[in-house]
């Protein structure tokens, strides 16, 4: 649907099982929800972002009574609108994965090579090189980066 802002990172939706990608942001984006579901709305929605435009898409995205969950590190100090919440009735939650609690147990698998970390990580940097890994996100030359001591 429309046009992809990130051909490789809609490619990668497809291949983990997305069957429809909306490229659209904003009031686009939700009048592409609406028109996906035949004039309604999502019962739930994931904001991944963390800016405050991600967070309106997403509860624009939901019918009254959905449910909205968020991951995306806030940026620029995103405000959820309350009143929002309110009177739509939606519910909202999400927080920081707690990846610190993982690493000791699964870093060395990754190292060693007996996990694959996911196909998300569509470069490798040595440890030296964390600036280019950081650019190369920055720039969406990789989805994210690896970086290996």
């Amino acid at each position: 649907m429309g046009c992809h802002r990130h051909a490789d990172r809609a490619a990668l939706a497809r291949k983990f099982g997305a069957t429809d990608v909306i490229a659209e942001r904003g009031e686009a984006g939700i009048a592409a929800v609406r028109d996906l579901l035949g004039g309604e709305l999502a019962d739930a929605a994931l904001e991944c972002v963390g800016t405050d435009v991600a967070m309106h898409q997403a509860l624009g995205s939901v019918r009254g009574g959905g449910r909205v969950g968020f991951v995306g590190v806030p940026a620029g100090g995103s405000q959820v609108p309350i009143g929002t919440l309110f009177s739509r009735n939606i519910t909202i939650g999400g927080g920081m994965a707690p990846a610190r609690r993982y690493i000791p147990e699964l870093l060395e698998h990754v190292l060693t090579g007996t996990v694959n970390p996911g196909m998300v990580f569509t470069e490798t940097f040595a440890l030296d090189d964390i600036s280019a890994a950081y650019e190369a996100m920055s720039e969406r030359t990789a989805i994210k980066s690896l970086v290996m001591p």
